[in-house]
């Protein structure tokens, strides 16, 4: 799927964005734009309700339990997609 048909903004940008979304960093007309998207599709709505579940979940996880080189090797990745 690449729009819904109610917006101009494809479900592929909208998980470029959904960081910035959650992060409430994005301007207050791209936020317009992603939540006029959200209104109209299911997919991103349900990605968009995974990704808050994801940080809820992980963003009690003390740091002790996460393996230095796991860690490393994610960051090395986050860094490589941007």
């Amino acid at each position: 799927m690449t729009t819904t048909g109610v917006d101009d903004l494809a479900c592929k940008d909208f998980v470029e964005l959904v960081t910035e979304y959650l992060e409430g960093t994005m301007s207050a007309s791209e936020r317009a734009r992603v939540d006029a998207h959200l209104a109209g599709c299911s997919f991103c709505t349900t990605y968009l309700d995974q990704m808050r579940q994801t940080i809820a979940t992980l963003g009690h996880l003390p740091a002790s339990t996460v393996d230095p080189k796991a860690l490393d090797a994610l960051l090395g990745a986050f860094r490589a997609k941007r």
